[in-house]
């Protein structure tokens, strides 16, 4: 099917109810914006476009910072001298020009922030890595030149905003935030009320009108220009309204997702998309489609379980989750992660732990330091919705006993597990360096997320990090020799076959084959602090095979021996 005809029929499913909406025009527009003929067709079958070398770093461009320089520049000094080939995609969170939240809220997507640097910069480090850049779907900067227009009511943007009157139903819709959803605006045809999710300052678009989506299309074709190949889809599970409703995972989220899946494979085939919706995991799931929406998606429940697990000394919740997670499509794959810039989210957890075991990780995540954001729901009641902790910090003890002396060992633990697991690793740079809560930037900037966005000065980090006996060199040498570990095993490949085993609470373990089946990998994981034991004949490890452990060298030579595992000890046993 030719890809006009494609976009022909994801159009009609989406403006089915929205009048006057010429869908053949619209494809016509979309396909121009995007420079791709109606003819166009997709190179070969969906293939994986990732293997067991791939792993992201989440950096904002700024996290490191040196007198006058450009941080874009900076940062990629940094990475070419302490990071180097450890990492193959890099995410560079928003580096446009913006008014707050650190760079969601967007001024002017054409552009890159004068305060980092320059697209050539960017090009420098699209070169370099996989550049993984962010698509703010849902809303703009309040003082953008398109909600400017607005306010005016002029063009481009007079129309690109959602506005609702009396009749529209608000009172199940469903979002992450307890500020105000509706802000009115004077404008020239009298004041609107126009739909803010996040804040005042987010103003949300207006997908009904098809001048926003080929609008959006012209700046994916500005970013793979400059050399842009993942595309991070930002909040888009909030980008269609319909009264009376959630206004959350609308069908027509879904089917635009399809269509710029389909615009960016046809216009780039090595290039990825990635959805980011922190909704339940079952909706979070929904975004592979058929395997014609989201390359991958964000793991989001790994990390609130991942916790829990390593400060309970429990991985039984963790591990009938693991089981429940069905294997990505061909093609498709899971994007994993245990920290980034905002908080560990608690609506994916959502009927996986109880509300008990929850309020428990709550007051203990607080009790090392952790900041709560709230969230309101339709009838107006307030809950928390993330927990705002360095993950370093969040690591740092345990429910039954507090801080104490396993902390990095828990750390290094959990990216251990996450760089076994099926799907892409994705590492923090603030993981990277074991930076931990960063209360003064709290205090500094009044929101709760600046607790995990510290921003280091380059001597200083470079200070921090040439001691060998530093807790910061440990933390990153350490992790560039487990990633080191897992790029050189088949057995990793983020599609591989994995199977949740069950040995014991205490032990989180699972087993990855490759896809030639050739190569088998026990990961076995003490996530307790006291000493475990495992019969090695539990694991049915093939007698003709010869088993070692690829973290320390041990070779398993009698089918029948005992694993002893130290206090959040692990070993992988490999056949080769």
């Amino acid at each position: 099917m030719s890809l006009s005809r494609q976009l022909h029929t994801y159009l009609s499913s989406i403006y089915s109810t929205v009048p006057d909406v010429d869908v053949g025009r619209v494809a016509a527009q979309l396909l121009d914006s995007m420079c791709l003929s109606e003819s166009a067709t997709r190179q070969g079958d969906y293939n994986n476009l990732w293997s067991e070398r791939d792993i992201a770093l989440i950096t904002y461009g700024d996290t490191i910072v040196s007198g006058k320089e450009a941080p874009l520049l900076v940062l990629s000094r940094f990475l070419d001298k302490w990071i180097g080939d450890a990492i193959t995609w890099l995410h560079i969170l928003p580096f446009f020009p913006w008014t707050s939240d650190d760079g969601f809220a967007v001024m002017d997507y054409s552009s890159v922030n004068q305060a980092l640097g320059t697209w050539e910069d960017i090009e420098l480090l699209a070169a370099r890595y996989k550049l993984m850049a962010d698509l703010v779907l849902n809303h703009c900067s309040s003082r953008s030149i398109w909600f400017e227009n607005f306010r005016a009511g002029r063009s481009p943007g007079s129309s690109y905003f959602f506005v609702v009157d009396d009749s529209f139903d608000t009172s199940n819709v469903v979002r992450p935030r307890t500020s105000r959803l509706l802000q009115t605006v004077i404008t020239p045809d009298g004041d609107k009320d126009v739909w803010c999710t996040f804040s005042a300052d987010q103003v949300d678009f207006n997908f009904r009108n098809p001048e926003v989506l080929v609008e959006f299309c012209r700046v994916i074709r500005l970013y793979l220009d400059r050399g842009v190949r993942i595309f991070r889809l930002d909040a888009v599970a909030f980008v269609w309204k319909r009264s009376g409703t959630s206004c959350i995972n609308l069908p027509e989220a879904h089917e635009l997702v399809a269509v710029l899946r389909l615009l960016i494979e046809h216009a780039a085939p090595d290039a990825v998309v990635i959805t980011e919706t922190n909704v339940p995991n079952i909706e979070n799931l929904a975004y592979f489609g058929q395997g014609n929406e989201a390359h991958a998606i964000y793991n989001f429940a790994l990390p609130p379980l991942l916790v829990h697990t390593l400060i309970s000394g429990d991985s039984s919740r963790l591990s009938r989750w693991l089981m429940s997670m069905p294997p990505a499509f061909h093609g498709t794959t899971y994007f994993n992660f245990l920290a980034s810039h905002d908080g560990i989210g608690l609506r994916p957890i959502e009927g996986i732990l109880s509300d008990q075991e929850k309020d428990r990780m709550i007051d203990t995540l607080q009790s090392f330091g952790a900041l709560l954001s709230w969230k309101r729901d339709a009838d107006g009641v307030e809950s928390v919705y993330e927990i705002n902790v360095s993950l370093i910090d969040a690591l740092s003890g345990t429910e039954h006993s507090g801080v104490d002396g396993f902390g990095l060992e828990r750390f290094l633990l959990a990216h251990l597990i996450m760089l076994g697991l099926e799907g892409v690793p994705a590492i923090y740079i603030h993981s990277f360096l074991g930076t931990p809560n960063d209360l003064n930037r709290v205090d500094n900037t009044g929101h709760n997320r600046a607790i995990n966005r510290h921003q280091w000065s380059l001597d200083e980090l470079e200070a921090a990090l040439g001691g060998e006996q530093s807790s910061h060199r440990q933390v990153l040498e350490a992790l560039k020799t487990m990633i080191e570990t897992r790029s050189k095993q088949s057995a990793f490949h983020p599609n591989a076959t994995q199977y949740t085993l069950h040995l014991q609470r205490e032990v989180f373990s699972f087993w990855r084959q490759s896809m030639d089946r050739r190569q088998s990998i026990f990961c076995l994981h003490n996530v307790s602090n006291i000493p475990q034991q495992i019969d090695s004949n539990r694991l049915n490890l093939v007698g003709t095979d010869h088993w070692y452990d690829l973290l320390s060298g041990d070779v398993i030579s009698d089918e029948s021996s005992v694993i002893e595992l130290g206090p959040y000890e692990s070993v992988w046993l490999s056949n080769r």
